[in-house]
């Protein structure tokens, strides 16, 4: 299992806690714990609309992929440790790290 701690659009805060082992994404653990994730494509990189900002441990997340740049940067505000949440799978990497919801909220 890995926690880490999400913060809502009232900067509400968190702890979550998922499995590392199956191969989720951020997206699946954030709709299934209901948050207002809207995620309109699925999980496919090419909507944004579950756009999050990675406030602690980005370093640990690598760099985001070339496709979901693309979307990020048709945002009309995305910030350096942006993320598609569909594309960040849930693995020990996220261990304490902090997230934002910045996707709309329904």
């Amino acid at each position: 299992m890995v926690t880490f701690t999400v913060e809502d659009h009232d900067g509400n805060r968190q702890s979550i806690e998922a499995p590392d082992d199956m191969g989720l994404s951020l997206m699946e653990i954030l709709k299934a714990s209901e948050y207002p994730v809207l995620a309109t494509c699925g999980g496919m990189a090419l909507c944004a609309t579950c756009h999050i900002e990675v406030l602690e441990g980005e370093e640990a997340l690598g760099e985001a992929t070339d496709t979901e740049l693309d979307q990020l940067e048709n945002l009309p505000e995305y910030f350096p440790t942006s993320r598609l949440a569909c594309q960040v799978r849930i693995s020990p990497i996220l261990e304490g790290a902090v997230i934002k919801l910045r996707g709309e909220d329904n």
